[in-house]
Order: structure tokens, then sequence, then C-alpha cells
């Protein structure tokens, strides 16, 4: 649709009309007023200089890139402001298709988020070997002498400290250099990245340094023919082996890792090791199970920085760890897996090491402020994984989680449902994350017409620190975002977050769902008794539903057009207090609605009134509030990972019909990233379905309420067939395709319905079972969900209410049913005009009618014609 041409009065011709237009924007956006009127210069002009200050540098191996400050001199905190285009926006739906379609697209997005490497690899590696990268003796003799040379004149009795990395040495190499004839007090050796691959020969060369203390051997081929034993057993004074330490190591290896020994200093005896000097110890990735004894505050009396990061330290109890640290009355700065060596939870150590001021990067008395239980300032980031065979388009939908961005568009009427997702350029998205950012970014939308229709999206970027050239350029991924809103759960998106602690939180979550249920006991239901007058007057009825005006024809029920003479009211609006006072309605009129009734018609209160009164039933799949619990799907979707379980999962608003903002993915990253649309669960995809002609399909039943306590409801006889248009399958690109993987075809798409008779006897065909048996099962879950809700919330009951309620349902390949969703009274009735408008033929008004008639029947008359007590 082509925008509305604006007013002359409507073009933004100054400053002033910027900011009037832009009001809201500029406010929402965080954008220093001081900086408003340079914004408006180069939004007006287009002014992107932002390549004039920054530049963009490879990190990670290639896998990613970073911003660094390129412009001479420091820039100033909110001394200016830059303008960051898009390179891609689209709605979700419309992504792969995007990407295959648009000339270019998929190839600028491949290389923007480093997910062509292979490709830019194989290409250096064929010049490499056209350029000729072997290893010559020659390069090493010369190192050899070169060292050699350096020792001698340093004296016959120093200690020698060769390095030989990279070199291109294989076997018949090393044994002609000659090693221990050239040094007989070696103490280190460096050999990593070389072609060793023969464990005797390697050993024969290296066999008579008997006082070594280091060898690095990584990245060898002989490191697969397990030659650790080997070199461990001929070498008994090895303290550092492959950059980790052996049981051997002591004082050597604290003073390597302390930065007293090394290539100047290589100290062969322990007693000339200045352990007290050391101020800062780094002993993270050392595969250490045991600390040294050595390790102790009297010998490091002056330890002030530690790092002990990556070690499994499994043969030492955390309680002894903890008390060991906590010795170090001069440690003030502390790196450490969480959870770990020393604990779960970050306030927890921080309680037992009061002297601390920082702990893992983070400000002590912040994460004491907080509460936060994990902290980690060296979190290894998620970098882009793909397989050589999938296409540059299916690359980039793994990769583009990791970059995305999002907004939705609102005017004066409404906002939008859908909303926009965006890729900002290679300037704005070479930008990493940091908790202690030095940028701040927004998005923001130019109208230069001033008309929403007219609408240029830009991100905006601003510093928020003084920022000096060279340095990094960051900005917080989660800004605005504490650990109220789970903070370092969500940074799990981007980051390699520890899997224990989020595993421990998902066993602990199972074990409190269990213990707290209440699994309600099945009574006696009562009968409700009609409510029409004994003088036999019709019911008047207030409605504002054209359905029930079109359909509801009993000549007991009539019509009302003004709402205080009522008798029964059954309407689209919640009827609370504020619409009986507007209306003058009085609590003795009849509604459709019962008090609660949220607990079940909201996806996430649903699941959380099931999960009270039965634990984890098997007919609820696997589900979680994001906003309360994502540090326990993470944990549950690690295990699944670890285990080769199905890791499948949907995505649903809390309160959004017709699947709006609902996705597929395995992709945890998604997950995440997916609650800044709006808050949601996230449920286990039932992956292996039971098909009807090879298609997904859901039943839509409708429940009849007279009575929650007690319990008195009815399941009419005529459910719906939902089925989907595609035929279903896995494959990772169907996701994005609607008619695959969603049956709601009555909204979007092509209408693709079935009535039960048919439905019933086709199915039996295709599968070996009885329709009865499942049905039996399908009624059973239904009771089961309604009684969740009378047990955990009695307060629904009212006597004045009546209701119907649509219940989703799902079989799984062995047709045991799932409960996916209930749908309150005003939707369900809506849903209804579309159910039996998809219906064969002349049965549509027919069946409409039958079914309002019927209702009102069950709820307000002793008549229970096309119902079935549950």
């Amino acid at each position: 649709m082509s925008p509305a041409a604006a007013s002359p009065a409507d073009r933004i011709g100054s400053y002033e009309d910027f900011a009037r237009v832009h009001a809201y924007l500029l406010a929402a956006s965080g954008i220093p007023p001081s900086l408003h009127q340079r914004l408006y210069r180069k939004l007006a002009d287009e002014v992107f200089d932002g390549g004039e200050a920054f530049s963009v540098e490879p990190c990670e191996g290639g896998r990613q890139r970073r911003l660094v400050l390129a412009a001479e001199g420091a820039l100033g905190r909110e001394s200016d402001v830059f303008l960051v285009d898009h390179a891609w926006s689209f709605r979700l739906s419309d992504a792969l298709k995007q990407l295959r379609e648009v000339p270019g697209l998929a190839e600028r997005m491949a290389a923007l988020m480093c997910v062509d490497l292979d490709r830019r690899t194989e290409l250096e590696e064929a010049d490499e070997q056209d350029n000729g990268n072997g290893g010559s003796l020659e390069n090493a003799l010369e190192v050899v002498e070169k060292e050699r040379t350096r020792i001698q004149e340093k004296g016959s009795d120093f200690a020698a400290w060769l390095e030989l990395e990279e070199l291109g040495i294989d076997d018949d190499m090393l044994m002609a250099l000659d090693l221990p004839s050239k040094f007989p007090n070696m103490v280190a050796l460096n050999l990593w990245g070389n072609k060793l691959q023969d464990p005797e020969k390697i050993m024969k060369g290296i066999e008579e340094f008997r006082r070594l203390k280091a060898l690095w051997l990584n990245e060898n081929p002989a490191l697969k023919e397990g030659v650790d034993k080997v070199i461990l057993d001929g070498l008994p004074e090895l303290e550092i082996y492959n950059s980790h330490f052996t049981r051997k190591a002591g004082e050597w290896a604290l003073g390597f890792c302390g930065n007293i020994i090394g290539a100047d200093n290589p100290c062969s005896s322990a007693e000339n090791i200045p352990l007290e000097n050391i101020v800062t110890l780094d002993l993270s990735d050392r595969c250490i199970h045991k600390l040294p004894e050595v390790f102790s505050p009297s010998k490091l009396p002056s330890l002030s920085n530690l790092n002990i990061r990556g070690n499994p330290l499994d043969q030492m109890a955390s309680d002894d760890v903890l008390k060991l640290v906590s010795g170090f009355t001069q440690l003030q700065e502390l790196e450490v897996d969480i959870p770990g060596p020393l604990g779960n939870s970050a306030v927890s150590i921080l309680e037992c090491l009061p002297n601390l001021s920082l702990l893992n990067g983070i400000n002590a008395s912040s994460i004491i402020e907080s509460g936060r239980h994990i902290v980690d300032s060296a979190l290894k980031p998620r970098l882009p994984e793909w397989s050589p065979e999938e296409s540059l388009s299916e690359r980039v939908i793994g990769a583009m989680w990791l970059y995305l961005m999002t907004y939705r568009l609102a005017d004066e009427e409404k906002i939008d449902e859908t909303p926009v997702w965006y890729v900002m350029d290679e300037l704005g998205s070479a930008m990493r994350h940091s908790d202690n950012a030095n940028f701040r970014i927004a998005p923001f939308l130019f109208m230069p017409d001033g008309k929403l229709a007219s609408a240029i999206s830009y991100t905006i970027l601003w510093p928020i620190h003084n920022v000096h050239t060279g340095e990094e350029c960051t900005r917080d991924f989660l800004f605005g975002i504490g650990e109220d809103k789970q903070r370092s759960a969500r940074l799990t998106a981007w980051f390699h977050t520890p899997e224990n602690y989020f595993i421990q939180e998902f066993r602990q979550y199972k074990e409190q769902l269990q213990a707290s249920s209440i699994c309600p006991s099945r009574k006696a239901t009562p009968v409700t008794k009609s409510i029409r007058p004994s003088d036999g007057r019709a019911l008047l009825v207030f409605t504002d539903i054209p359905q029930v005006e079109e359909f509801l024809t009993r000549p007991e029920f009539v019509l009302a057009s003004d709402p205080k003479e009522a008798d029964i009211i059954w309407v689209s609006m919640q009827v609370d207090s504020e619409l009986k006072n507007a209306l003058g309605l009085t609590d003795q009129q009849y509604t459709n609605q019962f008090p609660f009734e949220a607990c079940l018609v909201m996806k996430h209160h649903l699941a959380e009134t099931i999960h009270k009164a039965w634990g984890s039933p098997e007919w609820l799949q696997p589900t979680y509030n994001l906003e309360t619990h994502l540090s326990q799907l993470i944990g549950d979707s690690c295990v699944r990972k670890r285990d080769g379980m199905d890791n499948l999962w949907i995505m649903k608003p809390w309160n959004m019909a017709r699947t709006i903002d609902t996705t597929v993915t395995g992709d945890l990253s998604a997950i995440i990233r997916l609650m800044e649309t709006g808050p949601k669960i996230c449920q286990k995809y039932i992956e292996s379905p039971a098909l009807f002609q090879g298609r997904k399909f859901d039943l839509r039943y409708i429940v009849l309420v007279r009575s929650m306590c007690p319990l008195e409801i009815f399941l009419s006889d005529v459910f719906w067939v939902r089925l989907a248009n595609n035929q279903y399958t896995l494959e990772k690109t169907s996701f994005f395709e609607y008619e695959t993987h969603f049956t709601v075809m009555n909204y979007i798409g092509r209408m693709n319905h079935i009535n039960t008779p048919e439905f019933v006897k086709e199915f039996e065909k295709e599968h070996p079972v009885k329709w009865l048996e499942i049905h039996e099962r399908i009624r059973d879950m239904i009771r089961r969900v309604f009684e969740s809700a009378t047990a955990v919330h009695p307060e629904m009951q009212n006597p004045f209410s009546r209701a119907i309620y649509g219940v989703d349902v799902m079989l799984d390949n062995k047709f045991s049913p799932k409960i996916l969703e209930v749908t309150y009274c005003p939707d369900c009735t809506r849903a209804c005009k579309y159910d039996t408008q998809a219906l064969v033929g002349d049965q549509d008004v027919i069946r409409g009618s039958d079914f309002f008639n019927t209702v009102f029947g069950c709820l307000f008359l002793d008549e229970f014609k096309d119902v079935s007590p549950l």
C-alpha cells in the first residue's frame, strides 16, 4: 500500500518541527537532549560519518568482528551522535524467503555474520600451499644456535628455555637437532604446533632432559597416539605438560603462572623462586584437580589477584577450597567458575570472602545489591556454527540471533501485532557486548514528511563515556535489564554461560513441581438448576457478539437492547466492576465469564495452574514461563542436548490468539531473543505428532461450564479438526513455513477443515486405533484441566457465572492427548463462526444454529442435547 501523501505543513522543515513530531520517539530512545539538534542535522542531510570515526577489526579467529575508535583524539561522553543504517529488515516469517530471493542479501549477511569463513579459509589455504609452508631444518637450527649463544653469554650453568613453536619440525628433524648435547640444563621446551608423530622418537630426543619442568607438544599429531603416559613417566620433574599442571606441579609451576619465571629467568631450583613476590596469579585452564601444597597464604602472602577458572578441582571439597582461598587476606580480585569449586552462587562466595572488591571482574558491592548468582566478565562468546553442506541462507538463519534487533510499529489506533526484526550495518553489527559499555544505541524512526508511512528506520549511536583512540567500542546487549529480569540467564543468547548452574536449577524445579502438586480428588457432579422463571417468560439476553444474535433462535431466549433489563449478559468485553458501573449491571445478572478465569485462558497461567495441581502430567508438554523460569528452561535444554534428546521448542505469547508471534525453534539464542517481543511461554514442541494423511492437525473441543466449585462441565458432541496445509516435516527450513507447522488455517492461508464423522472414519482407516478409546482419554484430560482450576483457584466460583471455553488438543504419535491451550468465551464464540463456516455445504447455518441453541440450553436450562457431562 503506498504511503499517503503528506501536506506541506506536515513536512519537517526545521529543528522545531523535528522536535515536535518526534518528541515521543526522542524521549523513548534515551538520546541526550544536548544531541537532539545534531541528530536532526545528520538525519536531514543523511550524514553517515561513522566510517570516519570507527574501524571494524576481525577477532576470535575471524569468526567475530569488533568496533574500534579510529578517530584522532578521544571521543567525549555525549559529544556526538552517529547514524547506523539497517542492512536488513524483515518479519520473521519472511526471513528465509528474502535471503533466497533478494539478490546479494545472503552474501552480505553471511559476510557480516562471519559464516562464510570456510570459503575464505579454503582460498587462504590454497594460497599457502602455492607459496610453500613446510618447515626446514635450517630454520630450526638457526633458532637453536641463537639460543645456545645467548646461554653461553649467561654462563654454562644457566638453565635453557627453548622456543621452537610452529617451525614445521618432524620426528627426524628433532633427532637431527641433537638438543640434549647443546642444552644439558634444559628447563622448558616449546614444540607447539609442529609435525611430531612418533612418541618413541620424541622421547628419544628429549629423554636426557631429566630436569625439564615444562614441555609443550600441543597441536602435534603425536598427541593422538597416546604419548602422554610415555612423556610423564620419562620426565619425573615435569610440572607443566601441554599447558596443564601435572601431579608434580609446585613452586616452579606457580612461579611460571605468576610471571616471575620465564625465558629470561628459567629458575631451575625451587629455592630461587620468590613466591612471596607474586601479586597476580593466573591458574586458569590448567586442568588442576588438586591445588599444589605450596599454594598457601604463607607461601604467597602478597597474592592480590587470583584466577582459577576452568579447573575441575574435583579432588578437593568445595568447603576446603573456599577455606583455603579465604586465608589469602590480601586477595582483592578473584576469577572463578560459578557454579564451580567455590560454590554455586556469587553472593554466597562474597559472603565468605568479604575482602574481595571484584569477583569475575564485577564490583562486589553491585553483586550483593543485585543478588546476582552468576557473574562472569570473561564468558566465551557463542560463535556461529554451520556445516559445509548448508547454503549461505541457512547459515545466516542460524547465526542471525547473535545480531538481530527488534521494534514494533504503532500509531494512535493500535500497535502492530507482528514485530520487525533488523540487522544493523557492518559498523553497528561489529559492536560487542560489555557490562561496562562505553556506547549506547537506540532504534529511531525518522519521519521526514511527519507521517509514520514515510518513516525511515535507523539506529542511533552515541558515547556514554570518554573513549580513546584504539579503544574497543561496546554496548550493553541487555541495557536496562537487571537480575530482576534474569539478566545472567539472558546473556546465554550470546555467551556460553555455566551449564551446571542451569542444570541444577532445572532439577530443583522438577523436584519442586512434584512435591507441591495437589492432585485434586474427583467429587460427584451436582446438577445446577434451570434459571428460567417459574412464570415461563423468556430470558432476556444482551449481547454484542453477532454470532449469538444470528444463531440463538430458541423461543426461551429473547435479545434485549438494554443491558440493565437483561437476565443474561453475553458479551466480548471483560465484565468487571468498571463495565458494570458503566452499563448499570447488577451482581444478580448472569454473565458469560467466571472470575479469575485467566488461570485457564492465559497460557502461562494455564501451565502454572496445572503444575500446582498435578506436577508434571504427561498430557502437558514441559512448559516454562520465560519471564520467571528462563534458567530452568536453559537447564532443561542443556540436559536434552547432552543426552541426545529431542530439543525443539515452541514459543507462544501469553495472551495472543491465531498463532501471532509464535515460533518453532531449537536454537537457545533464538528462544531468549524472542523474549524481547513480549512475554512468552516456551513449550516442548511435539516433534512426533499423530498425522492425518501426512499432515499435522489439532482438535478444538467446546467445554460448557455451569459451575466451577463444585465442578459441573459438559463437552459438546461436535469437535473441530484443523489441518495444516503442507505435509509435515522437521526439515530445519520448514520452521518458517506457517502452513507446515500451524493448523489455524481459517485465519491465515487456505482453509483446510474436515467434519467430525468423516475425520473419525478416515483416521481409523489410516491408523490401527479405535477413536472411542482416544476420545475417552481426551475427555479425562479435559476434566483434569478444569479440576486443576477448581483445586488451585476456588475463587473462580460465582453462582451467576456460566461460560464456554475452547480446548485445543493435539495427539502425539502414540495417540496420547496433549493440552495446547484453553480459549475464553468471546474468543471461542468468534472462532465457532469460522469453524462452522468451514464445514461442508448446507450444514453451515444449521450447525451454527444448533451449536448456540445447545450452548444456551445447557448453560441456562435443564436441557443437555448434543452435550455429554464430564
